[in-house]
This record gives C-alpha cells, structure tokens and sequence, in this order.
C-alpha cells in the first residue's frame, strides 16, 4: 500500500487545565455535528492553569463557527501533512530520516497504529517545509511488509478463484 499524504488544516486554542476543560471545547464541535479525525490536547507547563488543543478538520462552517466559539481557530503557523498507509516496524524512523535528509526540521509528530495500518499528523514550520517533506515521504513509499501483504492478499484470490 502506497502512503497517503495530504495536507490538512488544523485549528487550535487554548483550554482549561482543570476537569472539563477539553470537554468544554470538543462538546459544541460534537453538537455543531463535527467529524474531528484528530485531537491532540496537553498542558503547557510554561503557564500553569492552561492548556492547548488541536483538531481537524473542521469543516462545515457550522463546525467552524462553533470551534471559534469554542476559542478555536485555523492554526496559520503550522503547515501539517497527514499520512496514511500501511503499518511496518521501522516505517517511523524511515519517514522522519527522509524528511531530516531533506533538510527539513519537524514542528511536532503524532501518530498511531490500529491494526495494520498507521496514520500520522507531521507538523512543520511553513508550508515549504512541508512541500519538501511530503516529496521526501513519498520516497519511502509503502516498503518490504507491504509487499508481502500484498502477496497474502492474492493468495486468497486465487483460492476464492478455485472455489468458483
């Protein structure tokens, strides 16, 4: 399986480091019916009391009107990528050394696995960055476990065929 790669927009904002404090901004997303693929909450340590939220996408304007008055909005210092594909040990440490041999440094990663595929959210500096890093990525494409996924997959065709 080839990666995915395509840029997303992310909003972001601050929240209250208290219990509630995410739910009171995912809650008016939820009820403005948002379809959020990805949040990342944390505390800032810097400011006690305090911390910050990213979501995306957010999309209708119905949801985008409920994240700003949810003290959301578009985040325009960050360029992010979100990739998908196939799972693999090591496909981490390959996609970040294509993009550092590319000469581009990341903002911030995210990613998580869930069966036998990954999906991850790179953050970078501006959208350059992330032009470069995007081609970089695609170099890496989907690597030796896929192709033996690929095999288990046309081993059932040819049983199913056999079955006819």
């Amino acid at each position: 399986m080839a990666l995915k790669i395509t840029k997303v927009d992310v909003w972001a904002g601050t929240m209250r480091d208290m219990p509630g404090g995410l739910a009171g901004v995912l809650e008016p997303l939820g009820n403005a019916r948002a379809s959020l693929e990805c949040v990342i909450a944390r505390r800032q340590p810097e400011q006690p009391g305090t911390g910050t939220v990213f979501v995306s996408p957010v999309k209708p304007s119905k949801v985008q009107d409920a994240a700003r008055g949810a003290g959301l909005n578009p985040a325009t210092d960050i360029a992010t990528l979100r990739v998908e594909g196939a799972d693999q040990p090591g496909l981490g440490g390959r996609l970040t050394r294509a993009i550092a041999d590319a000469g581009v440094n990341l903002r911030g990663l995210s990613a998580m696995a869930l069966g036998n595929k990954f999906v991850a959210y790179f953050g970078f500096d501006n959208g350059g960055d992330a032009d470069r890093a995007a081609t970089a990525m695609k170099g890496v494409g989907g690597g030796a476990r896929a192709g033996r996924s690929a095999g288990r997959t046309g081993s059932k065709r040819r049983a199913t065929s056999r079955r006819r």
